[in-house]
C-alpha cells in the first residue's frame, strides 16, 4: 500500500499571546493600600460625627441651664426621679447663708461690746446683791405672817414622872399593827403612805387615835430614794405643797409626821422650809428622827416660833436583846434628866419581844404617845 505523504497543515499554530502579568506581591499590597484608605476615611468620619454630636450635647445642655434659670425649670421635669434643686434656687440659698453669716458675726460683735460695758459698770453684781435682799426680805415676811396665823407647837410641862415616847416606824402591814398593839404598853405607830409595801396602808390609820405618818424622804442612797413618792429635793414648791395636800387627804386624822430617813432632805435649808411651812398648813407637826447631825429642822422650827421635837435615840439598830434593852436604859436617863425623851424602834419580832420583857427597865418612866409631850397652843 502506497503511504501518502502527510500533508501540511495550512493553519500556522497561533503564537501564546503575552499577558502583562505584575507578581502577587505587588497586587496584595495595592489591596492593603485600598483597603486602609477606606478604613481612615471611615475613622474620620465617625470621629467628625461623634465631636458634631458632642457639641450639639453641650450646647443642648447650655440651652436647658439657661431655660431653668431664666423660666423656672426643674430638673425633675427633664429627669423623672430626680430631685428638684435649680441653679437659681442654689444661688439664692448661698447668698442667704452669706446674709445669715454676717448677721452673727454683727451680733457676737454687739454682745461682746455689751459684756465689757457690763464688766466695767459691775451691774451683774448689783443685780444679785439686790435679789438676794428682796428673797431674803420675802423670806423674812413669810416667817412673820406664819408665826402670826400659824399656832405654836409647845411642850407640855413637865410632870412628877418623866414622860418616855416609843415611836415604832415602818409600818405598812395589818400583822405588824396587831404585833405592835398586843405588846400591851403604850406605843406610837408610824405608818407608810401607800407604797410598794402595801398600797392601802392609810387604811390601818382608821379608828387609831393615836399615830404618825412616816414619810420617806431623799437620803444619801440611791436604794432608798426609789421608794414610792419619796420627797426629792428637786421638788418645787407646787410639788411639795401637793403632795402635803395628798397625805392629809389619806389621813384626814393625823397630827405627826416623821421621816423615813432624809438625811439629805433634812440637811438642806431651802427644801427642809418649804416642807415645814407646807407641813404647818396642814395641820401637821414634824418630827425631826434625826437620821442625820447637821439636819436643819431645829433652826427652821426656831423661826418660826415653834418647839423642836426629835428623836433622843434609836433602839434597835443591833438586833439583840441584850443591846435594846441597854438603850432602853439610856432613854430612860434622858427621860429623867429633862423630863421626857423620844425613842425609835421598828416592827422587828425582836424588838417587840424586847419591849414585852422591859417592864423593870421602863418602871421609872411614864409611856405616853406623842401627843402627850407636845401640843399646839
Amino acid at each position: 500500500m502506497a503511504v501518502q505523504p502527510k500533508k501540511k497543515s495550512t493553519t500556522k499554530a497561533k503564537a501564546p499571546i503575552k499577558k502583562k502579568s505584575t507578581p502577587k506581591k505587588t497586587k496584595a499590597k495595592s489591596r492593603k493600600r485600598k483597603s486602609k484608605k477606606k478604613g481612615h476615611m471611615k475613622r474620620n468620619i465617625f470621629i467628625f460625627l461623634s465631636l458634631i454630636f458632642m457639641i450639639f450635647l453641650v450646647l443642648y445642655g447650655y440651652y436647658l441651664g439657661k431655660k431653668s434659670d431664666s423660666e423656672g425649670v426643674q430638673f425633675s421635669e427633664i429627669f423623672e426621679g430626680e430631685s428638684s434643686y435649680t441653679t437659681k434656687q442654689l444661688l439664692d440659698d448661698l447668698s442667704k447663708m452669706k446674709k445669715e453669716k454676717k448677721q452673727q458675726e454683727i451680733h457676737e460683735k454687739y454682745k461682746k461690746h455689751v459684756q465689757k460695758k457690763t464688766k466695767k459698770k459691775h451691774k451683774p453684781k448689783v443685780v444679785k446683791v439686790v435679789k438676794q435682799v428682796k428673797s431674803r426680805v420675802q423670806a423674812s415676811q413669810s416667817i412673820k405672817k406664819t408665826k402670826q396665823s400659824a399656832k405654836k407647837i409647845v411642850l407640855v410641862k413637865h410632870a412628877k414622872k418623866p414622860k418616855l415616847v416609843i415611836i415604832i416606824d415602818d409600818v405598812s402591814k395589818r400583822s405588824q399593827l396587831n404585833v405592835i398593839q398586843d405588846v400591851g404598853i403604850k406605843l406610837t405607830p408610824s405608818i407608810f403612805p401607800p407604797s410598794e409595801l402595801s398600797m392601802t396602808s392609810q387604811l390601818l390609820a382608821k379608828g387609831l387615835k393615836h399615830y404618825m405618818i412616816h414619810l420617806p424622804m431623799e437620803s444619801g442612797s440611791k436604794q432608798f430614794n426609789t421608794q414610792y413618792k419619796t420627797l426629792l429635793t428637786s421638788f418645787t414648791t407646787r410639788q411639795v405643797e401637793k403632795r402635803v395636800h395628798e397625805l392629809r387627804q389619806l389621813f384626814p386624822t393625823a397630827r405627826y409626821i416623821n421621816n423615813h430617813t432624809g438625811s439629805v432632805y433634812t440637811d438642806n435649808y431651802t427644801v427642809m422650809h418649804k416642807l415645814y411651812s407646807a407641813l404647818r398648813k396642814e395641820g401637821f407637826i414634824f418630827i425631826d428622827s434625826r437620821t442625820v447631825g447637821s439636819s436643819k429642822v431645829r433652826k427652821i422650827a426656831d423661826e418660826f416660833g415653834d418647839a423642836y421635837v426629835a428623836r433622843d435615840i434609836f433602839i434597835d439598830n443591833i438586833h439583840e436583846i441584850s443591846y435594846i434593852h441597854n438603850q432602853l436604859r439610856k432613854a430612860v436617863k434622858m427621860a429623867k434628866k429633862k423630863g421626857y425623851a423620844i425613842a425609835i424602834g421598828h416592827p422587828h419580832k425582836i424588838t417587840m419581844k424586847a419591849l414585852t420583857s422591859a417592864n423593870e427597865i421602863l418602871k421609872d418612866v411614864e409611856l405616853v404617845y406623842i401627843d402627850s409631850i407636845y401640843k399646839e397652843r
